[in-house]
C-alpha cells in the first residue's frame, strides 16, 4: 500500500507542477498581448496627432464616449489613407465631419410602424 500511496503523491506533484507552469506561460502570453495592444495604441495615438488638428481630434475623443468601434474604424481608415499618400495636410473639423457624415450614411435605417 505504501508504494501505490508514494506513485499517487508523485504523480500528483507532477500534475500540479505542470498546471503552474501552463499557469506561468498564460499569464507571460497575457501580458505580452497586453504590450502589444498598447503599443498599437501609442502608434494609433501618434498617427493621429500627425493627421488631424486639435478640434478633429477632440470631435472623435467625443465620440468615441458613445461609439468606440466606430471611432476605431475611422482611425483605421485615417491611417490608410495617410499610408496611401491621400492625405496631403492636417484634415480639419470640417473634413472629418464630412467623413463622418458618409460613413454613418451607410446604416442600414429601421423604421417601425404601429398599427
Amino acid at each position: 500500500m505504501t508504494d501505490i500511496e508514494e506513485i499517487r503523491r508523485r504523480r500528483m506533484q507532477e500534475l500540479q507542477q505542470q498546471q503552474a507552469q501552463q499557469a506561468q506561460n498564460q499569464s507571460s502570453q497575457a501580458e505580452s498581448q497586453e504590450q502589444m495592444r498598447r503599443e498599437v495604441e501609442a502608434q494609433k495615438r501618434q498617427a493621429m496627432m500627425q493627421l488631424l488638428t486639435p478640434e478633429a481630434r477632440a470631435r472623435l475623443t467625443n465620440i468615441r464616449l458613445t461609439k468606440p468601434e466606430f471611432v476605431d474604424q475611422i482611425e483605421l481608415q485615417l491611417i490608410q489613407l495617410a499610408q496611401m499618400g491621400r492625405v496631403q495636410n492636417k484634415i480639419t473639423d470640417d473634413q472629418l465631419k464630412e467623413l463622418l457624415r458618409k460613413l454613418a450614411g451607410q446604416k442600414r435605417e429601421i423604421n417601425i410602424t404601429r398599427r
